[in-house]
Parts: C-alpha cells; structure tokens; sequence
C-alpha cells in the first residue's frame, strides 16, 4: 500500500481544524500547590458542565480525526468492515443499550466514564507512537490526536474531581488490560498497522460519544430526572 501520494487528498480539511487549544475552558481546579482539590471556588453545575465540554470537544475531533484518516488511508469499501479487530473496551462493564443506561444510577454514570476514559489514555499515546511512522501522515492529524490525548488526561481529572464532590467518594479501580493492540510491543505490516490504527480512532470515537452521552444524561438528571431520555 503506497501512502506517499495520499497527503494531497488531506489538504482540504486544514481548513476545518478548530482553534481549540485557544477557546478550551480548562478543566481541571488545582490549589497552588498543584495538588486536586475539591473545588471549593467552583460549583458541582459549573464543573460538570466544563466535563461536558470538554467531553464534546474530544468527541468533535475524534470525529474529525476519524473521517481525516478514512479520506487519506482506508478505501470506500474497508470502511465498514473491520472484523477482526474488537474495541478493546468490548469487556468493560459499561451498559450500552437504551434501557441500560436508563437504569443506571448517578454513580455507575460517573464511573463509566471514568472506566472509558482511563481504558483509552494508554492506546491513544500508542495511536501517536504507529502514526509517526506513517511516511505520509499528515501534522494536522498528529496534532488531533496528540490533542485528544491531553484533553482525556484533563477529561480524567475533571470527572475524578466530580465523583468527590458528588458522591464523596475515590475513584473506581480499573484493571483493564488493552486487549489485541499493544501486545508484545509487536510491530505489524503496514497494511494490517493501518487496519488497526483505524479500528482504533473508530472505537474510540464511538466511546468518546457514549461519554458525551453518559454526562449528558447525568446533567439532565440533575435537573429534570424523570424527563431525560
């Protein structure tokens, strides 16, 4: 697979890179000493709608960064299939279905989350790691990618500061082993790299939109509880 050629079919979408690393709120409230505190001079609403944001802005570029690299590396008829490759949060206790996460408490919400956000930090610094070597990725896509990196970082500890001030509670423990994609440090062909990496951005941006949807729903709760759907 030639991918030399394929940066001229790229160039289009520099245009619809947001300035967002100049118009994010940041996330996360420290005391001077740089230690996570409980937030004292925010309220719980004005934190959890900086989660929310921010959790929409990493799913907007994860969309972005997504359809960037089915422009520029996946033929049409790829796309669709990726049988082989399950998202490696496939096995996390995260419900899924409409009734599921109707049912679920405040507290499985928040926790979710953090399961999801914690599950992708590592895959997504091994994502920047296989891109690097692409001889024809281009500079707006690795800076995507090395942006949703950091904002789930800051995503993480705005949703660790949440749990405390909501439920008074620490941090569930996650024991989550990334499943098919960071095996052995084993370097693949280009062609199956490039499968995997996509599987990958795909997976995650269908996650990023289940975090999205989780706070969402969590925010409604507080609000109207028994008019959220």
């Amino acid at each position: 697979m030639h991918l030399v050629s394929v940066i001229q079919r790229g160039v289009w979408a520099v245009l619809l890179w947001p300035n967002l690393l100049a118009s994010s709120v940041p996330l996360d409230c420290r005391e001077e000493q740089g230690i996570l505190s409980r937030c004292p001079s925010i309220s719980q609403e004005k934190l959890l709608d900086r989660v929310i944001e921010h959790a929409e802005l990493i799913y907007r570029v994860s969309e972005e960064s997504c359809s960037l690299y089915e422009d520029m590396f996946i033929p049409l008829q790829f796309q669709r299939n990726q049988v082989g490759y399950a998202c490696i949060t496939k096995t996390l206790p995260v419900p899924s279905s409409k009734n599921e996460i109707q049912q679920i408490s405040d507290k499985w919400l928040l926790h979710s989350v953090l399961m999801l956000v914690q599950s992708w930090i590592e895959p997504l610094v091994y994502l920047q790691t296989s891109l690097d070597r692409y001889n024809a990725a281009p500079e707006m896509l690795l800076n995507k990618t090395k942006w949703v990196s950091e904002k789930l970082i800051s995503l993480e500890q705005g949703v660790v500061v949440l749990i405390k001030k909501m439920l008074d509670e620490g941090m569930l423990t996650i024991n989550h082993s990334e499943q098919g994609l960071l095996q052995n440090g084993v370097q693949p062909q280009m062609l199956e790299s490039v499968m995997r990496d996509y599987t990958l951005l795909s997976c995650f941006k269908k996650d990023a939109h289940k975090m999205e949807a989780f706070l969402k729903l969590l925010k409604c709760r507080q609000t109207d509880r028994y008019n959220c759907s």
